[in-house]
């Protein structure tokens, strides 16, 4: 069975709807910056939800009720799972990550936590992957260019941004954000060329590059002593549920892009959504790419100007999905000020919680909102 968005949303009691349309005003309102010239990029350089069940054989470390160290391990920032506190307590690094065939596989992106996927120039989307344990990387890319959309979300996991340079739009943003620039100063330092790909497609960075990068341009690689985290992630041991009350199943997700048409397919057995796109998996350097939380965010989407340059504004109120163990559930989003954290609530407006694991987040347009499809179990 085949759900769209907009049959999903039209079921929703009348108070809710109106809840959330009087949080969208201002629709054609964008936040813009002065024209200027186009894309500085090519230059030379040296997871509210339920949760799988345990299996009877898996060791489970018990996540404590605050961010407390046990056993050497703290809760990520980014999965809500126990990790290693020498990495969990580390900034994570927000890499843009091309999405072009010619660039693949992608390397490092098994390793994020979190992956925003957004749309670029042409209908081509790109990745930006927030990664806190790739202390073994060697090679993580290909890194591409920046966009405005993209500095707001890295400042949201308070991550020190990689990138290879930027659209002219995002570089007044740059000054807000702690970035490794393959374009600028001792950022180039932090990036090499492959031999088994063809420019722009084969620039790379690596663990040792962005730490000697990130010291030289001193960088703390502490999180700001403010910051308290993104997600709110439930216990492993009480998941929230997902119910037909306030759900539809959702196997297989389709966010809307057409360009790389991908999708999302549940998988009861490990309880974890498998990527396609391009009409296969979607696989990274170290495999197929999974997700335990799948968000789908819209957002008012424009031009600047005459350019083919999207301006997505990710501060305004709108809604979106929030799926989880093959079932999906509308929720609206709004942004804590400028440079805050987004924040999902249900249509009861309470704040969701994520399973422990990978999320991705699509980010899509309200004009595409129509595109996305959700389908139940075949």
């Amino acid at each position: 069975m085949k759900k769209r968005g907009r049959f999903l949303i039209a079921a929703l009691s009348v108070f809710s709807m109106v809840y959330l349309l009087t949080g969208c005003q201002s629709k054609n309102r964008l936040v813009s910056v002065p024209e200027a010239d186009m894309e500085e990029e090519t230059k030379e350089i040296i997871e509210v939800t339920t949760a799988a069940e345990p299996e009877a054989n898996e060791t489970q470390t018990e996540v404590p009720d605050e961010r407390i160290e046990v056993d050497g391990k703290i809760q990520s920032y980014l999965t809500g799972e126990m990790v290693d506190v020498a990495k969990a307590d580390r900034r994570p690094i927000a890499v843009m990550i091309s999405n072009d065939k010619e660039s693949m596989p992608s390397y490092g992106i098994n390793r994020a936590g979190v992956i925003y996927e957004a749309p670029v120039e042409g209908g081509m989307v790109r990745y930006m992957a927030l990664i806190e344990d790739y202390d073994d990387l060697e090679r993580i890319g290909s890194v591409r260019s920046a966009r405005t959309y993209y500095i707001y979300f890295a400042r949201e996991f308070n991550a020190i941004l990689t990138h290879c340079g930027q659209s002219t739009f995002a570089k007044p943003y740059l000054k807000y954000v702690d970035d490794i620039n393959a374009l600028e100063g001792a950022g180039g330092a932090a990036f090499y060329r492959s031999k088994d790909k063809r420019s722009p497609h084969n620039a790379y960075t690596s663990f040792k590059l962005v730490q000697t990068a990130a010291d030289n341009l001193g960088f703390s690689q502490d999180y700001d002593e403010d910051y308290a985290g993104h997600y709110r992630f439930a216990k492993p041991d009480s998941p929230t549920i997902l119910t037909q009350d306030n759900a539809v199943d959702a196997y297989k997700i389709y966010p809307g892009y057409q360009l790389n048409n991908p999708y999302f397919l549940y998988d009861e057995n490990d309880g974890l959504y498998h990527r396609y796109q391009y009409g296969a998996v979607h696989s990274g350097d170290e495999g197929p790419l999974t997700a335990k939380n799948i968000i789908i965010q819209y957002c008012q989407q424009g031009y600047y100007a005459t350019t083919p340059y999207l301006n997505i504004n990710v501060h305004n109120r709108e809604w979106g999905y929030y799926a989880t163990n093959g079932k999906a559930m509308p929720v609206y989003w709004v942004k804590d000020g400028e440079f805050g954290v987004t924040h999902y609530y249900d249509f009861a407006d309470h704040e969701i919680e994520l399973n422990p694991g990978k999320t991705w987040v699509c980010i899509v347009s309200t004009k595409d909102e129509s595109r996305t499809e959700l389908h139940g179990k075949e």
